[in-house]
């Protein structure tokens, strides 16, 4: 069996409302894992006391956008990776405000943890329904709770408690499975990196204990073999006269050379001949490898294509069910409106056949009378594309369950939809 530990890079992602503590979460953690130069702590040390704060703000180690420093808020996903013994980091910082709900959705997408946080003083609001409701729907596997500013409220273990029975009433509706809960003070240290002396009640672990220890190996789809076809290599060098080499990235299962594989939309089948990695010739490929696949057989297999097994392919179709988490400020979702889908390695056009249902961000209720999607709003919509997709549930295989939509217009990205 391959050494699956070997790409063990964690990704989160941070998720509440304003002026919750998020980037002094996440200063907090950089800083106490000495993930942090000096110049970089002396910077920001300078900033504060310019700016005549008493203590250092490591809010300012995310929040690089001068906009972001003026108004003290975050604007845009901010990405910051470190280390430590155990395990690779990537961060995504993403905005509290409402209005930029679509980064939120930008950042967690690729995301094995959500970390989701609480102030300690105002409970479970609004926004903390809002990101768990977008955890929930992009499927991210963790999530953990961080209650945070447990130093304002004289660390006390009631109002503990009373979020973390609010937050389960919540989440029983939700489709989350591993949801924790963490009393912190980002502020002040407490149980983030370092166990905290204050809240002797709690016996959990600390966040970057949970973070270097949480089982993320079988996030990733390792049954259903999925490999879209991204570029086709030709050198047309006589050293390589026959080379036909079909590249790109391992969306799901373990191919294996040998292996007898299915070619889609052809329908032709071939064993894989070879399979070669950023190291050289490898025996086999599993997700988030990008590797070359051989095949035995010269077929005519193209970008957008894709290499599955006989028995287990996925569904060949053009009407495709999709929740929706629509981006555009300027103009709402149009019924009958024309898009430009991308889906893994493929680009289509597409149109929106029927918006079956609005969804109310706080109760979870399906408003079926409410077809208008404007910006932030997540609804469920059927569409049909020009050419067949090669698609899975969301919810079995991250990467081919989801798309994104393109506005043929201005070409900006103007919505991201799982396929239900």
């Amino acid at each position: 069996m391959a050494d699956y530990k070997s790409s063990e890079l964690l990704r989160f992602t941070t998720a509440g409302s304003v002026d919750d503590g998020k980037s002094t979460l996440i200063g907090r953690l950089l800083y106490d894992s000495k993930s942090i130069y000096q110049d970089q702590y002396d910077t920001i040390k300078a900033t504060s006391e310019r700016r005549g704060e008493e203590t250092v703000n490591l809010a300012l180690l995310t929040d690089g956008l001068k906009s972001e420093r003026e108004q003290g808020i975050t604007i845009d996903v901010a990405y910051r990776y470190f280390s430590t013994p155990k395990r690779k980091f990537i961060i995504a910082d993403t905005p509290g405000h409402i209005q930029y709900t679509r980064n939120m959705v930008t950042g967690a997408s690729t995301a094995n943890v959500a970390l989701v946080l609480v102030d300690a003083r105002n409970g479970v609001v609004e926004q903390t329904k809002r990101h768990a409701i977008i955890a929930s729907l992009l499927q991210i596997p963790h999530l953990v709770v961080c209650i945070n500013k447990m130093d304002l409220v004289d660390y006390k273990e009631e109002a503990y408690d009373k979020i973390q029975r609010d937050f389960e009433q919540f989440a029983a509706k939700l489709d989350v499975k591993d949801v924790h809960f963490i009393p912190i003070s980002a502020l002040e240290g407490d149980n983030v990196v370092n166990r905290s002396t204050k809240m002797p009640w709690f016996e959990g672990q600390t966040l970057m204990y949970y973070l270097e220890n949480v089982h993320i190996a079988s996030d990733h789809n390792y049954i259903d073999v999925r490999f879209p076809v991204q570029y086709v290599i030709r050198p047309y060098s006589d050293e390589f006269h026959d080379y036909r080499g079909y590249a790109g990235r391992v969306a799901g299962g373990i191919i294996k050379v040998g292996d007898e594989v299915t070619l889609l939309p052809s329908g032709f089948s071939s064993k894989i001949a070879n399979i070669v990695g950023a190291g050289g010739d490898q025996k086999e490929a599993f997700p988030p490898q990008s590797v070359t696949i051989l095949l035995e057989n010269d077929f005519d297999l193209s970008r957008g294509d894709m290499i599955v097994r006989k028995n287990n392919q996925p569904e060949v179709t053009q009407d495709v069910d999709i929740m929706l988490c629509w981006f555009d400020s300027n103009k709402p979702l149009k019924e009958k409106g024309k898009y430009t889908l991308l889906h893994t390695t493929q680009e289509v056009r597409c149109v929106i056949q029927k918006i079956r249902y609005k969804l109310d961000i706080n109760t979870l209720h399906r408003d079926e009378e409410d077809s208008v999607i404007g910006m932030n709003d997540i609804g469920r919509i059927q569409i049909r594309t020009t050419k067949p997709l090669f698609a899975d549930a969301y919810r079995k295989n991250r990467i081919t369950g989801s798309v994104i939509l393109v506005d043929e217009g201005t070409n900006n990205t103007i919505a991201a939809g799982m396929i239900v």
